[in-house]
């Protein structure tokens, strides 16, 4: 009888332990990044005032990380690292670069004509990002949203690396105006019907900043997140259905201007009642109302998030989707954001400083949902230490994508289902920008270095269980722990490529020592 059963035996043995999916089992993946989202702004992390409902549902239905970090404090480094697996002290990009020897990149009428002053500095063609893992493994592959890694025409626009399909800004300087002239679909420009309001464009001097009028050149008829989200829609619904996808959301918001349908204005000005106008004097563009437009910013993402549920479980294809859901970095301080009065940052400093910029807690801890039916058990939460450059080999190995490049990042798959996890022995970031920062995580223990350019390589060091703030520094305490620190800041350090990313006091260290 065993004789008769043998061939199905050892094909039963082959497919449990060498069988990759099927591209009919393979998930789709959804992987939503919200721009500036802090820690303390969904209600899932405890916001008392901004409504989340979807976003909560989705938490409910599946995993919230409650230590989960950006791969920067800042956009283009954190989008960097979330797409090669890498950290910041072994990136291309480190920073926000603009590529500022090209011309007048920051004038934002120049650069709406002339393609050649948008968009950042381009990451090498030879850069391995997960949409090339996933389409290798059979994947669809769209960004919709902000790109931010490679200029129009150059080989680090998306259709150069690995995305089948793109729509949205291109620059990152073009996304501070939600109402902009035009967007890129894939290498193409698509006009909108906007005019050219150049951003810190300020209320004319005999405005009245209590009259809704004088607000009206801020509010046009195409509103770039409406635009994507219709994007996003249409390319689920003319999926290849024989393949799954991987769509990466980029969305712009919750990034200053304070600029969102009336609507959602109209419902948290009921909320928080009157407030004194933003008058622009922290850049980007006045608002008569800005905590009720940064609320409704967030609850305008969140009824996004919705409609794009509805759709996947219209299309029967719900049940077979991953969803990832988080922010690039922490809260911002600028552009007539108030992230003390929502407790943005949560249980952590909502202080200049400390948030977004900065790689103290506020900066770079984010939320983290991860939602997949019958796979991850539903009101799960974990304690994983985990960061953006996890999320390639996660994805990886959920769509059988082969990563053949040595990265940092190590899957958290496991956690995700249920199983035991290998941890990080720390997790490591490095900033060139605001005078220069280190920091590592080492179990519950916190590293910062700041000031760097002025030549500063003292350790801050925090117990993150007892003090979550950052605000009382125990290194004094702790010359031991500070020790082992400085050699992962030694030893996961590596001189930048690019010379406006390197930082003097620690350049050529690693191969000194």
């Amino acid at each position: 009888m065993f004789s008769q059963l043998k061939p199905l035996f050892f094909l039963l043995v082959i497919c449990l332990f060498g069988c990759q999916p099927t591209q009919e089992s393979k998930p789709n993946i959804i992987l939503i990044v919200a721009d500036d989202l802090g820690y303390g702004e969904l209600g899932a992390y405890g916001q008392k005032i901004i409504q989340t409902p979807n976003l909560d549902a989705l938490a409910a239905n599946g995993m919230k990380f409650n230590q989960f970090y950006a791969g920067s404090p800042v956009c283009a480094p954190s989008r960097y690292v979330l797409l090669t697996g890498l950290h910041t002290g072994h990136s291309f990009i480190r920073g926000n670069d603009e590529w500022a020897e090209r011309g007048k990149v920051w004038n934002y009428k120049e650069a709406t004509k002339n393609p050649g002053l948008e968009g950042q500095r381009p990451i090498p063609d030879s850069t391995v990002l997960l949409s090339e893992v996933m389409k290798k493994a059979g994947y669809q592959t769209a960004v919709i949203g902000k790109w931010g890694l490679g200029a129009p025409f150059t080989e680090g626009e998306p259709n150069q690396q690995g995305f089948d399909y793109f729509y949205g800004y291109n620059c990152q300087r073009q996304a501070h105006n939600l109402y902009p002239v035009h967007l890129w679909e894939n290498d193409h420009k698509v006009a909108l019907k906007n005019d050219t309001i150049p951003p810190g464009t300020k209320l004319s001097a005999n405005a009245n900043p209590n009259d809704q009028s004088a607000y009206a050149d801020y509010y046009q008829a195409d509103y770039a997140p409406e635009k994507m989200q219709e994007s996003a829609l249409s390319f689920i619904k003319n999926r290849e259905s024989d393949s799954p996808f991987l769509l990466y959301y980029a969305t712009p918001i919750p990034h200053v201007p304070l600029q969102v349908p009336e609507a959602y204005v109209e419902k948290y000005r009921k909320i928080i009642g009157e407030e004194e106008p933003y008058l622009g004097q922290r850049g980007y563009f006045p608002h008569q109302y800005p905590k009720a437009a940064y609320a409704g910013m967030i609850n305008y993402l969140d009824d996004q998030i919705g409609e794009l549920i509805d759709l996947l479980k219209s299309e029967g294809i719900y049940e077979n989707t991953i969803i990832m859901f988080t922010s690039d970095n922490g809260p911002t301080y600028a552009g007539g954001v108030d992230a003390d009065y929502f407790n943005s940052a949560g249980p952590f400093s909502n202080d200049y400083g400390r948030t977004k910029g900065f790689t103290y807690e506020g900066g770079i801890r984010v939320p983290m949902i991860a939602s997949w039916p019958g796979k991850i058990a539903p009101a799960s939460t974990t304690e994983h230490i985990s960061a953006f450059y996890d999320i390639l080999p996660t994805l990886a190995s959920i769509g059988g994508g082969e990563i053949t490049n040595s990265i940092d990042g190590k899957s958290f798959l496991p956690t995700l289902i249920g199983k035991e996890q290998e941890s990080h022995d720390h997790l490591y970031w490095e900033f060139p920008e605001y005078k220069g920062q280190q920091a590592v995580r080492m179990g519950n223990f916190k590293a910062i270095r700041k000031n760097m350019f002025e030549g500063n390589l003292t350790i801050e060091l925090y117990d993150l269980t007892e003090d979550p703030k950052e605000l009382v520094d125990i290194s004094n305490e702790n010359p031991e722990i500070v020790e082992r620190i400085n050699k992962i800041m030694v030893s996961e350090h590596e001189d930048a490529a690019l010379s406006n990313f390197r930082i003097p006091v620690i350049s050529g260290q690693k191969k000194q020592n």
